[in-house]
């Protein structure tokens, strides 16, 4: 390791004379790519009524009959209804369903600003009909709305074997949100929030309806992991997941932090150790550890062989959902134990140290981040993932984190403007429900597109990605390809914002946010992150259904997206 930390210390000392020599052997005219990703927001929850322009199509809520354009329940609103179902004893992906829900439960406040916590949310009726409902009916698009669950297990649950009609069900019954975990009578006040979508319709999004007419969308882009936050951000940097480490190798969680979504005894469902504060860690290469074997037994359904077998290592414990990094903003190693849900510093390659030993630049440019620290009300940790790798915070690669502030400097001086560019807004900005909105997303995408438009040596050969982490647990009715035992999960947005950028395309090809790191890999010519990294997978070759690609598991490069 200590070789490995001098060699990319000094590519870090080479300077940008040597990086720029690289950039200039792009595979296609794009210079500079700017990732930006918002927080928790699934494809259908914000493209439910999207139309296309002549000549494109798209899988959505309109499309296939579940609402209509005024955002009322279509003729085929049936085929997203939520069904109830049973689960004892045993976690299982695909319980026994027990029948549908009369109504949707009322949404939940859940901890959402400026309303009343963990209390039904009194703006939506306590009636509404088993399915998809338009928000802004009952809340101002701008407002805070309650948060869905969105983690590991539940979201297998919820999913159901392809069928996405436990949403609601697993919602109110797996204890994630309870204000009394140890009490199943407690209820989870969640309520049928998962269910809500935005109506670009009816005027919902304008900005980025327009961005989507004027340039390229994705609609079969997922998140890769089921679940929330921190896994997808760090197999958006790694292309995998990670792993609970003692002195760089694998070894076992304290057994406070390892996952059981067993039922508690006498209970349906209410899972036995789940939460932010609680078990994230699952050993997924044994299937006597808890909520394995279910998952293990599903992908031996599925009618094609799942990546590396699964992706998992004997004796692995890997990170599911959220904790927080490894070291401090200065680089200083966090402690560790039972009460302190920290991911140990990992090893694994990242597009960072890939992108520093290739010569390329790079930078993570994170809201709330600033020079001498972060400031914790603005910053989201999680959304940060170099900072669980020792090759980056114990060298000098980790001045390549960098602040907001940085980032409209090098908008402005395209010499100082790194080829590979991640963005992440503040958390208000975010999008991430009960804290941040949709609409205060789409105002921080409309800036980061007006300063990059602004410099014209910048845009004439930049391409943005615009996407979000995860759906957030918001309902979704897309095709999810199951690629190994960590995901995918369900579709979120992608934009490709470039002068390059196929004018109102809507792209099927199958992606997830591996797709990104295979763009970056094409296009300055680099090699899969590690063996285990999903990079290494197949282009989709299109089959019958354009969503499903025939040779699966495969996942596109994103070139789709563009026109050369």
């Amino acid at each position: 390791m200590r070789s490995v930390l001098s060699a990319l210390l000094a590519l870090a000392a080479m300077g940008s004379a040597a990086a720029a020599q690289t950039e200039g052997r792009t595979a296609t005219p794009i210079r500079h790519l700017i990732i930006v990703v918002g927080e928790n927001i699934s494809f259908d929850n914000l493209f439910a009524t999207y139309e296309p322009p002549p000549g494109e199509s798209i899988a959505n809520l309109l499309s296939r009959g579940i609402v209509t354009k005024e955002g009322k329940p279509g003729p085929d609103f049936a085929a997203a209804a939520q069904k109830t179902a049973e689960v004892r004893e045993r976690y299982t992906v695909t319980p026994k369903i027990t029948g549908a829900f009369p109504t949707l439960p009322q949404p939940g406040t859940t901890y959402a600003r400026g309303l009343p916590k963990y209390t039904l949310d009194a703006r939506f009726p306590a009636d509404l009909p088993d399915g998809p409902y338009q928000i802004t009916r009952y809340a101002k698009y701008d407002a805070a709305v309650g948060d869905p669950v969105h983690r590991f297990f539940q979201m297998w649950q919820q999913f159901d074997g392809g069928r996405n009609d436990l949403f609601t069900w697993v919602a109110i019954t797996s204890g994630e949100g309870s204000r009394d975990r140890d009490d199943p009578n407690s209820g989870t006040g969640q309520g049928g929030v998962a269910m809500g979508f935005y109506n670009m319709a009816t005027g919902d999004a304008p900005y980025l309806r327009e961005l989507a007419r004027h340039y390229a969308i994705a609609d079969n882009y997922h998140q890769p992991v089921m679940g929330g936050t921190g896994a997808n951000f760090l197999a958006l940097s790694t292309g995998d997941a990670g792993v609970y480490l003692e002195d760089g190798r694998p070894a076992t969680p304290p057994e406070n932090q390892i996952e059981d979504p067993d039922p508690r005894p006498g209970t349906n469902n209410w899972y036995t150790r789940s939460g932010y504060t609680s078990g994230s860690y699952t050993a997924c290469a044994d299937p006597g550890q808890p909520g394995v074997k279910a998952i293990r037994d599903y992908l031996a359904t599925l009618p094609y062989r799942t990546f590396n077998d699964g992706n998992c290592a004997p004796g692995a414990y890997y990170l599911v959902n959220n904790y927080n990094p490894a070291y401090s903003f200065d680089g200083r190693p966090q402690p560790l134990g039972p009460d302190r849900f920290i991911l140990p510093p990992q090893t694994a390659p990242n597009i960072g140290t890939a992108l520093s030993a290739a010569g390329i630049s790079w930078k993570w440019y994170s809201g709330g981040r600033t020079r001498s620290g972060i400031d914790k009300g603005r910053y989201c940790s999680i959304c940060d993932p170099l900072t669980h790798s020792t090759a980056i915070m114990t060298t000098g690669l980790r001045a390549n984190l960098q602040s907001l502030d940085a980032l409209y400097a090098d908008l402005a001086d395209e010499k100082s403007l790194p080829a590979v560019s991640f963005v992440i807004p503040p958390n208000a900005e975010s999008g991430h429900p009960a804290y941040s909105s949709v609409a205060a997303l789409e105002g921080f995408v409309k800036d980061i597109v007006a300063r990059v438009q602004a410099n014209p040596a910048v845009w004439s050969h930049t391409a943005l990605l615009v996407t979000t982490d995860e759906g957030g647990g918001s309902y979704d009715s897309g095709y999810i390809q199951i690629l190994d035992f960590f995901g995918d999960g369900p579709r979120v947005a992608l934009f490709a914002v470039s002068p390059f950028a196929r004018a109102g395309h809507i792209d099927h090809t199958y992606y997830d946010h591996a797709s990104i790191l295979k763009f970056i890999e094409r296009n300055w010519r680099l090699p899969p992150l590690s063996p285990r990294s999903r990079d290494n997978l197949p282009n989709p070759v299109a089959g019958a259904d354009p969503y499903v690609p025939a040779n699966r598991p495969a996942i596109g490069d994103l070139m789709g997206l563009f026109q050369f």
